[in-house]
């Protein structure tokens, strides 16, 4: 009976020190550490949490539908509707970029193959007149020559009127502007997209934009060709006539509070417009206007030719005609396929379409810049600085370069030989 009770007051004992252990353990375990200057570290808050969630929770747009507060929209986030359709113009203006360059590859095909196949039935046709000619030859093999002579250069005449008509090369240089053109305005929409808070109107203006060169380059042939012989070289148009001025996006910077723009700055484009028009589109349309003159008298030289060769290597060894119908067969075919080689060897109409969108490029600008100056809110205009800077761009020439033309403009008035563009 001693035993057992030493041995449960033993037990007992051992509980109760293996119990003051667990609690001393336990109590080791929840004091906060003290920090060096004597303080606890303090847990935060749930307000503050709360506070965080709601804060969160606003920036993203929405609140907790189970708060009887209504919905608050932040006016930082874009539309996605507006995005979505934004994406979408992006897309159809990949597809115009693909089609237009596949097109301007076929085309450039045509004036390849066209010129190639229109030289040899020209040259080949020559030398049946001049063999005819020559009267080695008689009877029923004359007549075959003379004959197969004709309509050699009948068929040449043909396909050279529908090729002046076309001018294969003009067209595929709209189609290299139209790809490169269309490119830029993908890289503009996504630039908007990416610098963020894009609206309805700039979806509108981007449409406008891709109707705008639809209108300007089309694709079609038949009834949408462009003129290939205008009355005058006027500079090409693929912008909106009707564009709606406003600030650019993405920059809040602020020049003597007058959005980047002053009185020195205004002059400045003033004297850059001057110049656009004086030197730079004066001089592209002067050049297109040669350009035009020489393609015209080049597209009706050519089929003319060809025209009188036919009809003279039909009379070669008619005796009423005599050597008039030779020199017309043989040298009327030779100096047909010289003409063509340089209309369409030379792409001729690829160069007065390359004056024509050089000084469309100018005249672009001036209404860029006029239309910036014409509005008297200048909040409403493109950021002065950024816009600068981009005209400098454009014109190849730095920001020091930019004020030391409008300056030697100003000074030196109509007088002043540099032109404005160092690109072209």
């Amino acid at each position: 009976m001693a035993s057992l009770k030493a041995s449960s007051l033993m037990c007992s004992s051992s509980t109760s020190s293996s119990s003051c252990c667990r609690r001393e353990i336990i109590r080791a375990a929840i004091h906060m550490p003290k920090l060096r200057h004597g303080g606890l570290l303090s847990l935060p808050k749930l307000t503050k949490t709360r506070g965080l969630v709601e804060e969160l929770e606003m920036r993203s747009g929405y609140t907790n539908s189970n708060t009887n507060s209504s919905p608050k929209y932040d006016t930082r986030v874009s539309d996605p509707t507006v995005i979505a359709k934004l994406y979408a113009i992006m897309e159809a203006i990949a597809d115009r970029v693909e089609m237009h360059k596949n097109i301007g590859e076929q085309r450039n095909n045509w004036n390849s193959l066209l010129l190639t196949s229109i030289n040899a039935i020209t040259l080949t046709a020559a030398t049946m007149a001049g063999i005819a000619a020559t009267g080695v030859v008689g009877g029923a093999a004359l007549v075959s020559l003379k004959l197969s002579s004709t309509l050699l250069y009948l068929a040449a005449t043909g396909l050279s009127l529908i090729m002046n008509k076309i001018q294969p090369s003009q067209l595929t240089e709209e189609q290299r502007n139209a790809s490169r053109l269309f490119h830029q305005l993908r890289e503009e929409i996504h630039t908007t997209v990416c610098i963020g808070n894009p609206t309805m109107n700039d979806v509108k203006d981007a449409m406008e934009k891709v109707l705008a060169l639809d209108k300007a380059y089309p694709l079609p042939l038949l009834g949408a060709m462009l003129e290939k012989f205008p009355k005058t070289a006027e500079p090409a148009v693929w912008w909106s006539l009707h564009r709606e001025k406003r600030q650019a996006k993405g920059y809040d910077g602020r020049k003597n509070n007058r959005n980047g723009w002053d009185d020195k700055l205004e002059e400045e484009m003033r004297e850059i417009v001057r110049v656009l028009k004086r030197k730079d589109e004066e001089d592209y349309s002067r050049l297109g206007e040669k350009a035009l003159k020489l393609n015209k008298v080049l597209a009706i030289s050519g089929p003319l030719l060809t025209g009188l060769a036919a009809i003279g290597s039909a009379f070669i060894g008619s005796p009423s005609h005599g050597s008039w119908a030779v020199v017309l067969g043989v040298v009327g075919g030779a100096f047909s396929s010289v003409v063509n080689a340089l209309e369409h060897g030379g792409q001729v109409g690829m160069v007065f379409e390359m004056y024509r969108s050089n000084a469309g490029f100018f005249r672009l600008m001036e209404e860029s810049i006029e239309s910036n100056l014409e509005e008297e809110e200048v909040e409403r205009r493109e950021n002065g600085e950024m816009f600068e800077m981009k005209v400098a761009l454009q014109l190849g020439r730095s920001l020091s370069e930019l004020k030391d033309l409008a300056a030697s403009s100003s000074i030196k008035g109509e007088a002043i030989q540099e032109f404005a563009s160092k690109l072209f």
